[in-house]
């Protein structure tokens, strides 16, 4: 969850430039990187679009397609799922319940989301385009909520710290 805070955080600072600033690098008092900002904001996006696909599917949702969700129906025998733990897949209906907008629109950010990274990042596709970046700030908010509601809050788990503590909420809107 702290890679999608990571992430949520690049695409604020992406989605708000008209031109890339630079950037410098430092590992302790060493420089070791000089160029544009998106040397952070794009693996940062990235990521977070890789971890939010991987907790959808470990909560029991895949895309159907770009727009819309699917239930989990199976999983590998090898795969850790939420069901390993006793609880319930999560439904469509749960996973867009909590979204005070439409729940289409929750739908199709976390669809957009698994889309992104089925086929924009895991390999080449011509049907890849760029997503629309409120899609991904709906997703990016909404993944780490659907695992505190589902996952953290049943089991009785502490809930982790997971947030950037430079972010503010006026800075995500």
């Amino acid at each position: 969850m702290h890679a999608i805070a990571v992430g949520h955080l690049a695409l604020h600072y992406a989605s708000s430039w008209d031109v890339v600033p630079p950037i410098q690098i430092f590992f302790g008092d060493e420089q070791v990187h000089e160029g544009k900002a998106t040397a952070f904001t794009n693996g940062a996006i990235e990521a977070a679009i890789i971890h939010s696909r991987a907790l959808l599917e470990f909560l029991g949702l895949r895309g159907k397609t770009e727009a819309t969700l699917s239930e989990r129906y199976w999983a590998r025998k090898d795969d850790i799922v939420i069901e390993s733990t006793g609880l319930q897949r999560v439904s469509i209906q749960e996973a867009v319940s909590g979204y005070a907008g439409p729940s289409s629109e929750a739908e199709h950010a976390l669809a957009h989301v698994i889309h992104l990274a089925n086929k924009g990042l895991a390999h080449t596709s011509s049907a890849f385009v760029s997503g629309e970046v409120q899609l991904l700030e709906i997703a990016f908010r909404g993944v780490p909520t659907l695992v505190l509601r589902h996952f953290y809050d049943p089991l009785g788990i502490s809930r982790p710290d997971y947030g950037i503590p430079a972010i503010t909420a006026a800075q995500l809107g």
